[in-house]
C-alpha cells in the first residue's frame, strides 16, 4: 500500500481547520472586475504617486504561486490566465479572521482579493489586500523545480500542472489556437464552405493507414474511427458544394514517435475545377498570409534551421529527387528488383510484397526526406502509391500528386481527385488484393463512394496539410507530443 504524502496530509488537515472556521473551500464564483493583463494595462505605468492618488480598489483572482511570509505580513504573486503580479497582504489591513483564514493557505491555491494598487519600494506594481477570499483549496503542491525537471513524460502525462508553471506551454497552445483560427479565416474569406464528417465509419478510406476498429450495439456492426475524411468531403463536392474544408481529427492505429500521435488534426479542403498545381499556389498563399498575420514575417527558425517561407518554392519530381540525392541510376526507376537491390544496401527496410513503387517511396523517406528544410514541393508520385490520385497525362504510372516537405518532414498531401469511377474501382481492386495478402494499411472496397463517382464529380484537387506538424514548425517544437495537449502515452508502471 501506497505511503501518504507528509503534504498532501498537511494540506487535508489545514482544510479540517479551515471547515472548522466556517470557510467553504470550493465556494461557487468570484466577481472580480481586473484580470492580471488589464490591471498591467490601465495602471501598469503609473508612478507610485499617481496610484496614491487613485486609491480605486479592484477585485482579482487567481492561483498563489510564490508567498513569502514575514509573519503579520506576507508577499504573493497572483496568477490567473493573463499574467502574473504581487499582492500584499497585511494582518491590520484584512483583518484578524481574514488573516486566519490566509495562514493556512499554501502555494497552488485560489484567491480573491480587493484593494487598490500602489508600488513597493523597490518599484514593483502591488495589490494591497484589504479583503481576501479562499476560492479553492490545493490538496497537491505543486513542483518546486518543475522548470528543471528532466522527466518530460511526467509532463506529458500531468498537462494541467505543465501548464501551470510553464509559462511558455501555455504560449504553444495559444499559438495554436490563432494559427487555426487564421487557416480558418484564409479559406472562409475564399469561399470555402466550413463542414463536418463523420469520425465513426462503416468502411475506414481516404489514407493508407490501419484503423481503429469498434463496434456499435444498437446497430450490430462494426465501425472505424475515420484514418481520414477524404472520402466523405469528396462525395460533398458531388453534391455540388465546391470548395469545401474541414479541420478535423483523425485516428491511426499506427506507432507513437515524436512524429506521430494516434490521434492527430488535419485540415482537409478540395476545390472544384482546381489541379494539384492550382494547390501549390494556394498552399503557398495559405502559409505566406498565415505567418504574416501572426509574425509579421515568412523567415522561421526551427530546430537551429532558418526556413525562409518567400514564393515561389521549390518543385521536383519523385524520381529526380532520388536521382540528386539517393544517387540511383536508371534501372531502380524501371525495375523492381533493382529497386529491392538498392534498398537492401541503403539499409531501408521492405518487404517482398512492397511494390515498385512503395520501394521508391521508402527509398525517398529514407535518403531525400531529411534534407528538405525549406519548403519544397515533391511531384510524380507513383499510381501504385496514389490509389486516390488521377493518373498523369504524360505517364499512366506517376499521378498528379505533391507532398509539400518542410524542415525535413511531410507537411501536407494533395492530388488532382481521381473522378473515373472505373479507374477507381481498378484502384480500390488493387488495395483490396493488397489486404487480402496481408497488408492491415491497405484501402477497403468503398461502394458507396463508388456510386457517388458514377453521378460524376466534377474536375477536382484536394489537399490535407497536418496541423500539429505546422504547429511544430511553427512554434519550434520539436515532438509531435509538445503541440498536443494531451498526447497519448503508455501506461504508466508501478
Amino acid at each position: 500500500m501506497e505511503k501518504p504524502d507528509p503534504l498532501i496530509e498537511e494540506r487535508i488537515n489545514k482544510g479540517e481547520k479551515l471547515k472548522a472556521m466556517g470557510v467553504n473551500l470550493y465556494p461557487a464564483g468570484y466577481p472580480r472586475d481586473m484580470t492580471v493583463s488589464e490591471a498591467l494595462e490601465r495602471v501598469g505605468n503609473l508612478e507610485a504617486e499617481a496610484l496614491e492618488k487613485q486609491s480605486e480598489s479592484h477585485t482579482m483572482a487567481g492561483r498563489i504561486v510564490a508567498l513569502r511570509d514575514f509573519g503579520k505580513a506576507a508577499f504573493i504573486h497572483l496568477k490567473d490566465g493573463t499574467g502574473k503580479i504581487q499582492a500584499y497582504i497585511r494582518k491590520d489591513k484584512v483583518g484578524e479572521a481574514a488573516f486566519k483564514v490566509f495562514k493556512l493557505m499554501d502555494i497552488g491555491d485560489f484567491i480573491g482579493l480587493r484593494g487598490p494598487f500602489f508600488r513597493t519600494r523597490t518599484g514593483e506594481l502591488t495589490l494591497m489586500a484589504e479583503e481576501l477570499t479562499l476560492l479553492s483549496k490545493s490538496l497537491r503542491p505543486l513542483p518546486e523545480k518543475w522548470h528543471g525537471l528532466t522527466d518530460v513524460e511526467t509532463r506529458y502525462r500531468q498537462r494541467y500542472v505543465d501548464l501551470i508553471v510553464n509559462d511558455h506551454v501555455k504560449e504553444v497552445f495559444i499559438l495554436r489556437s490563432r494559427i487555426i483560427q487564421a487557416i480558418r479565416e484564409f479559406f472562409i474569406a475564399r469561399d470555402f464552405l466550413e463542414v463536418e464528417t463523420p469520425m465513426m465509419q462503416p468502411i475506414p478510406g481516404g489514407a493508407t493507414a490501419r484503423p481503429f476498429k469498434t463496434f456499435h450495439n444498437a446497430l450490430g456492426m462494426t465501425l472505424y474511427l475515420r484514418v481520414a475524411p477524404e472520402l466523405y468531403l469528396k462525395r460533398l463536392v458531388v453534391g455540388g458544394l465546391e470548395r469545401v474544408f474541414e479541420i478535423n481529427r483523425n485516428f491511426r492505429n499506427e506507432g507513437i514517435s515524436i512524429r506521430h500521435n494516434p490521434e492527430f488534426t488535419m485540415l482537409e479542403f478540395y476545390m472544384a475545377y482546381a489541379t494539384y498545381e492550382d494547390l501549390m499556389a494556394l498552399t503557398e498563399e495559405l502559409f505566406n498570409d498565415m505567418l504574416q498575420r501572426i509574425f509579421g514575417t515568412n523567415v522561421i527558425e526551427y530546430q537551429g534551421n532558418t526556413i525562409d517561407f518567400a514564393s515561389p518554392w521549390p518543385r521536383i519530381s519523385l524520381f529526380d529527387s532520388l536521382r540528386e540525392w539517393g544517387g540511383m541510376g536508371e534501372e531502380i526507376f524501371k525495375e523492381r528488383e533493382a529497386a529491392a537491390r538498392f534498398a537492401a544496401k541503403a539499409e531501408v527496410s521492405i518487404s517482398e510484397k512492397d511494390s515498385h513503387g512503395k520501394i521508391l517511396t521508402k527509398l525517398f523517406e529514407h535518403l531525400v526526406e531529411p534534407r528538405l528544410i525549406r519548403p519544397t514541393f515533391i511531384i510524380g508520385y507513383p499510381t501504385d502509391v496514389s490509389p486516390l490520385s488521377r493518373r498523369s497525362d504524360e505517364s499512366p504510372d506517376i499521378t498528379d500528386r505533391f507532398e509539400l516537405f518542410i524542415g525535413g518532414r511531410e507537411i501536407a498531401n494533395a492530388f488532382t481527385e481521381l473522378n473515373d469511377p472505373v479507374d477507381q474501382r481498378r484502384r480500390f481492386e488493387y488495395q483490396v488484393a493488397l489486404r487480402e495478402a496481408g497488408d492491415e494499411e491497405a484501402q477497403f472496397m468503398d461502394e458507396d463512394y463508388l456510386t457517388a463517382l458514377e453521378y460524376g464529380m466534377p474536375p477536382t484537387a484536394g489537399e490535407g496539410i497536418g496541423i500539429d506538424r505546422v504547429i511544430m514548425l511553427l512554434t519550434d517544437s520539436p515532438s509531435i507530443r509538445d503541440v498536443i495537449l494531451f498526447p497519448q502515452m503508455r501506461p504508466k508502471v508501478g
